[in-house]
């Protein structure tokens, strides 16, 4: 397949460009080209273009890079539509968003699982008695069981006083 595509010719921090007409699988630095069909410079915003011939290969089933073809469509050369040859930023808080989107989804599944019959934790007590000489696993205690019984310290005004009161060593 054909491509119409820039080739760059220029120095170092000064880029010029040929709009060449060559096989797709072929390097643009390769110099294999079909046809030399214009430049331009960025710079300047210098346009030279054959645009009969880049019409005859368009026609003939050459595509043009979404650059070459946003140049063409502003020069007039071609109708259509503009693509968007930048990459697409990806915002920070739409997966902040996201993040906090499937968080739910991923606890639901954990909260689904069923605690343990009386009959299997009798039966597990059975097994380990019988033959077993290691203890039994404690059984694990889900956060929302924990009772709010925990003792909280008694903290009065006057022992929080005398705290700030005595020097530090």
């Amino acid at each position: 397949m054909l491509m119409i595509r820039f080739q760059r010719i220029g120095r170092t921090n000064d880029p010029a460009f040929r709009i060449v007409l060559l096989e797709k699988e072929r390097a643009a630095k390769a110099g294999n080209i079909v046809e030399l069909l214009g430049t331009y410079n960025p710079r300047s915003k210098a346009l030279t273009l054959d645009e009969d011939q880049v019409k005859h290969w368009i026609s003939k089933g050459a595509q043009p890079t979404d650059s070459i073809r946003n140049l063409l469509i502003n020069k007039g050369v071609i109708e259509g539509k503009k693509v968007n040859v930048l990459p697409k930023k990806t915002p920070q808080k739409k997966e902040g968003a996201e993040a906090v989107a499937a968080a739910p989804e991923a606890v639901a599944p954990a909260e689904e699982v069923a605690a343990p019959t009386e009959a299997e934790v009798v039966a597990e007590v059975a097994d380990a008695d019988e033959g077993s000489a290691e203890p039994a696993p404690a059984e694990e205690v889900a956060p929302a069981e924990v009772s709010a019984e925990v003792p909280v310290a008694d903290v009065s005004p006057e022992a929080s006083a005398k705290e700030e009161e005595t020097p530090a060593a």
